[in-house]
């Protein structure tokens, strides 16, 4: 396209509409894709999204997320089948006492596990919804709460993937000097909103200062009555209450009941640990875990390393359907760059951007694009070199204008549909993603409106 048009916001919609009808977000965002290319050239559509599939599928990004994803997966399924994590479990039934006690431990260990959104989604949600279960509680406030301290809690913390990330394009597009990048991006830190909100508000959900409402309600009455919505049940949920009445498999039928604290806690000391030590490299932090973790339970006589390859094995198939969904994203998205639609939102709101608008402008144009193309990372990416310009000439505040994009970044990651965190928060969490996603949506757009009028005030 040669000039950007109200025509871009076709495909979003529609993606919008089919993952919320058919609840099949792959099948959604494949279409999605399949209509912008259409309306980018109707007589080359087989052969574009060949070659967008192909580039993805050849992105370092992608690569990444299917080796982290899919190691994680096999990590997770050692520690099931060890019993690890079932003694984690019993522990954590100690301690929690009820529905609330539950929830706040959940909280608590997404706030700790700040290094990566990826590493906090798969973990919080994996160890803790045997906890929640045990109360009745629903896998889609589970995944909520384990959402809220996902993205907002990385963007929080400057020793994060998203810190490094961030602070690296400041210095590329010289907001920040060489070496400065983590400095500039921890003054913007007390103005990113978003996560602020997002995170503050979870305590007041689980306490019930913020009244449970909504789809929410209608997923935590279900929860209560033994109605729990298995992952794999990709099927529409009746408004009427008609869950499929589904007896869950116990994943634990196969572990070892009398299974060691040690041999789950160990591992997740050293995948922090190494994460850490290798400059917030997830991969190389579980590269170096598994390392460790396969003679330490070998030695112990726990499985036969043929066993535990077996193990291995299904727990990264368990994550194909997490990694074929961010894929999917990557193309959809790729396809909305193509239509110009970050350009077209930009340039439809420049004509309000003053000084004092422009925070709560930047923020709320971000935050839709980064929901309607599931991008957080890759919007601030693309929007920076066009905003930050436009910030010193109107005469911004720059830590201000900063903190909104990383506002919008981080509302995106957890409001999005489909976007990674989502995805793995629901993966982590065993929660359907569709139900996942919409019974979270009212109260990031809660989080959202708060947020915007927050960037009103302090402009």
């Amino acid at each position: 396209m040669a000039e950007p048009s109200s025509i871009s916001l076709i495909p979003p919609v529609v993606v919008l509409v089919l993952a919320v009808t058919l609840r099949r977000p792959i099948l959604s965002l494949i279409i999605g894709a399949l209509v912008g290319l259409l309306l980018i050239s109707p007589t080359k559509v087989l052969f574009a999204f060949s070659e967008i599939s192909l580039k993805v599928m050849a992105d370092e990004t992608i690569g990444w997320l299917i080796l982290v994803c899919g190691t994680f997966g096999a990590l997770i399924a050692l520690l099931v089948r060890t019993g690890g994590a079932f003694a984690f479990g019993q522990l954590a039934l100690k301690v929690a006492k009820g529905p609330k006690s539950s929830l706040l431990m959940t909280y608590l260990l997404g706030v700790a596990i700040f290094i990566d959104d990826y590493l906090n989604a798969l973990t919080v949600g994996e160890t803790m919804k045997r906890v929640t279960d045990k109360f009745n509680l629903s896998r889609e406030m589970l995944a909520y709460v384990v959402d809220s301290t996902a993205a907002p809690i990385c963007v929080l913390v400057p020793l994060s993937t998203w810190a490094v990330f961030f602070g690296g394009l400041l210095v590329d597009n010289g907001i920040a000097d060489a070496g400065q990048g983590i400095a500039v991006y921890m003054q913007a830190i007390p103005y990113m909103l978003y996560a602020w909100v997002a995170v503050l508000m979870v305590p007041l959900v689980i306490f019930g200062v913020i009244p449970v409402f909504g789809p929410m309600k209608k997923a935590q009455q279900l929860a209560q009555a033994g109605k729990n919505l298995p992952i794999d049940e990709q099927t529409e949920v009746n408004t009427a209450d008609d869950y499929a009445v589904k007896a869950m498999e116990d994943e634990f039928a196969s572990a070892e009941r009398q299974g060691k604290l040690h041999n789950f806690l160990l591992p997740m000391v050293m995948l922090i640990g190494f994460t850490v030590y290798f400059d917030i490299d997830v991969w190389l932090g579980l590269l170096a875990t598994m390392a460790l973790t396969i003679p330490y339970y070998a030695v112990q006589r726990l499985m036969p390393l043929s066993e535990m390859m077996e193990q291995m094995i299904d727990g990264f198939k368990s994550m194909l359907p997490a990694i074929g969904t961010v894929v999917a994203a990557f193309i959809f998205k790729d396809v909305c760059d193509q239509l110009l639609l970050p350009q077209y939102v930009i340039a439809s709101l420049s004509p309000y951007m003053t000084a004092s608008l422009l925070p709560a402008i930047v923020f709320l144009a971000m935050a839709v694009l980064a929901f309607a193309t599931g991008s957080s990372w890759g919007i601030f990416a693309v929007s920076i070199p066009i905003v930050m310009p436009l910030s010193h000439a109107v005469g911004a505040d720059t830590p201000l204008v900063i903190g909104a994009l990383l506002s919008a970044s981080s509302f995106g990651s957890q409001a999005c549909f489909y976007s990674d965190s989502t995805v793995l928060a629901a993966q982590g969490a065993d929660c359907n993603l569709v139900s996942h996603a919409v019974t979270q949506l009212p109260y990031t757009l809660i989080a959202a409106g708060v947020t915007f009028i927050g960037f009103l005030w302090l402009a």
